[in-house]
């Protein structure tokens, strides 16, 4: 399998091995289902230097844009977050941070509102498109007169919430 540097992958060690002081185990890419994931476990288990090896441990993982994997976590639960992570990339993985790591794809769609520059940008993108600015500027009130800063400071107190991921790099998502 061909490794990508963004692939969220685990590295997976023999517990057999380790306990007696040796290091054998293999970095496994996550973007496949969880049957492939275990498959490429079992190998690992078959390779050991230690003979009937069967107990594994996560001891390493990387490309999971925050999202913490455990030494003993589940291996559908960790195929699920890969595959959305590729299909969603890095809002999914602040969204699930959020939620304790137990977001669904569901919820996540169901709140995610998009990446935006800031808070204001948000705001002022929203009355773009629903048409609101439009309406101001018939009535001649003009965009400068608008208080962006103190728009978004009560939208942000109960009804969305964001994620300042980097400079101009704000993920956006709905409370309710």
């Amino acid at each position: 399998m061909t490794h990508e540097d963004s692939t969220p992958r685990i590295y997976v060690a023999c517990l057999a091995a380790y306990n007696n002081g040796k290091l054998h185990g293999e970095w496994i890419d996550c973007d496949q289902d969880a049957d492939d994931i275990q498959e490429e476990i079992n190998a690992m288990l078959a390779a050991s230097p230690e003979p009937n090896a069967e107990e594994w441990a996560i001891y390493d993982f990387e490309n999971w844009h925050g999202i913490k994997i455990g030494e003993n976590e589940d291996i559908e639960r960790i195929a699920e977050l890969a595959r959305l992570i590729e299909e969603h990339g890095k809002a999914f993985a602040l969204y699930c941070q959020h939620h304790n790591d137990e977001a669904t794809e569901e919820e996540f769609q169901e709140h995610y509102a998009g990446q935006y520059e800031d808070e204001e940008d948000f705001v002022y993108q929203s009355w773009e498109d629903d048409g609101t600015l439009k309406k101001l500027e018939e009535m001649n009130v003009n965009r400068c007169y608008i208080d962006w800063g103190a728009i978004a400071r009560d939208w942000f107190i109960d009804s969305y919430f964001s994620v300042e991921a980097g400079y101009k790099e704000t993920y956006v998502f709905s409370r309710h």
